[in-house]
């Protein structure tokens, strides 16, 4: 399907076929020479798709991995854990990585026999250290392009963060660092943000610390940067021991629990001058929820609020929970910082702020998604909660690819009760005007 929406924003649409529409889990689209797709299908099992871009069907395949006996199922098939996401990469060689389907369990980690090749795709051991327990498993990539890996080894409020990297002469995964990047010790555990390599030519990564397995014990945002990620500074050029813990880390907000930090909303952006810049959400005086932007400005945070807001996004409890505010990174655009923000009562739009002083010159209330809003109008029926989920393809800054699909909301990880049919999963593409020229 092709469709042009009323700013001449023209798309593609390719239909995949039935996923899995009974509980909100991210999927992964990775495009490289081909676009790969890793989902749930309707028997909640882990299935690829790929497709080369000029061709009109899918290839499908569907992993086998070991069984678990501890949960009563393969490592293929999953239960109704929003933890449980999908991600994908590619190495340097071709061959397909394929991790997920982890809340406190065994490492689950795939890859490809042959490159570029689905049907290839073999359960394997990542080390075979600290493996037990994992949750949160994210792929990037290092400044040759080199892969690496981060997950949390432990649990929500007692965890720490290990770093894996590709070595592609043995095929094999090591230990980027001895130890821990971040470490909890045995006490709480960090909500980190992958670090990102910024345009002053160092890493960075924003934090925030957990004491329980209750999302309302977050605490005390942190912040660090790193020209190699094996060696950690504050904003100031203290360097810190690894691992980074609580009683070290540059603190950009101490707030103390139940003040608002969420570890669904903190991010990292850059402004004209490369100077690294924080957004988060948390409570203001009155207690009620707010969006921040920060900055370093010589041995302290130059920190603002952007919104204005007059209710509370009362979080509390285990498992996941529905993001009711979401705050992007900060970007410049002509002279000025752009950030935007999202609210589960529909609103949206766009703060402008000066970048000298980060004040808030204008709030624009407007359509903040990437799509043409059609997409985002539920066209199935199977259930009046069923919500469209729309995720980016993988390592892109600005993305021209989506995964669409409808499934009912988030449930604290449970499950809803509700019997359902399967979904739809479609990959959109934004087209450009070049795209139309031969």
């Amino acid at each position: 399907m092709n469709v042009v929406d009323k700013h001449n924003q023209a798309t593609m649409e390719s239909v995949i076929g039935s996923c899995c529409s009974d509980f909100t889990v991210e999927y992964a689209l990775l495009v490289k020479d081909k676009f790969y797709v890793a989902y749930y299908n309707a028997e909640h099992c882990i299935t690829v798709a790929s497709r080369k871009p000029e061709e009109s069907q899918w290839t499908i395949s569907q992993p086998q991995g070991k069984w678990l006996a501890d949960k009563k199922r393969y490592m293929h098939q999953t239960e109704f854990d929003s933890h449980n996401y999908l991600t994908l990469a590619m190495d340097n060689q071709g061959h397909l990585h394929l991790s997920g389907n982890m809340h406190k369990d065994q490492m689950v980690w795939f890859r490809s026999v042959r490159p570029y090749d689905i049907h290839s795709l073999v359960q394997r051991t990542m080390i075979g250290e600290r493996e037990q327990s994992a949750t949160y498993p994210l792929f990037f990539y290092g400044r040759q392009g080199e892969l690496l890996f981060r997950y949390r080894d432990g649990e929500s409020g007692n965890g720490d963060d290990i770093y894996n990297r590709w070595d592609e002469s043995q095929r094999r995964w090591t230990r980027l660092l001895a130890q821990p990047l971040l470490s909890g010790n045995g006490l709480r555990n960090a909500y980190a943000r992958l670090p990102i390599f910024g345009p002053d030519d160092q890493w960075h990564m924003v934090w925030m610390w957990r004491e329980t397995p209750h999302c309302e014990t977050n605490h005390h945002l942190c912040y660090a940067c790193s020209p190699d990620l094996l060696h950690w500074y504050s904003h100031s050029g203290q360097m810190f021991t690894l691992p980074m813990t609580s009683e070290t880390g540059d603190i950009v907000d101490p707030a103390p629990v139940e003040q608002g930090l969420i570890n669904m909303s903190q991010n990292l952006g850059f402004d004209s001058q490369g100077r690294v810049l924080i957004t988060w959400h948390r409570y203001d005086s009155s207690g009620c929820s707010q969006a921040w932007i920060a900055r370093p400005e010589g041995d302290h945070w130059l920190i603002r609020q952007m919104s204005d807001w007059n209710f509370r996004w009362n979080f509390k409890g285990m498992g996941s929970i529905p993001p009711e505010v979401i705050i992007s990174a900060a970007r410049p655009e002509n002279g000025q910082l752009i950030v935007s923000f999202q609210l589960s009562d529909g609103r949206s739009g766009q703060w402008h702020l000066q970048e000298e002083n980060l004040a808030v010159t204008e709030t624009r209330l407007l359509a903040v998604n990437p799509l043409p809003e059609i997409f985002y109008q539920c066209r199935q029926t199977f259930s009046r909660q069923g919500e469209v989920q729309v995720v980016p393809e993988l390592y892109r800054p600005y993305p021209r690819h989506f995964l669409r699909w409808e499934a009912l909301p988030i449930h604290r990880d449970l499950a809803s009760g509700q019997q359902v049919l399967p979904g739809q999963l479609s990959v959109i593409s934004l087209i450009s005007p070049h795209d139309h020229k031969e």
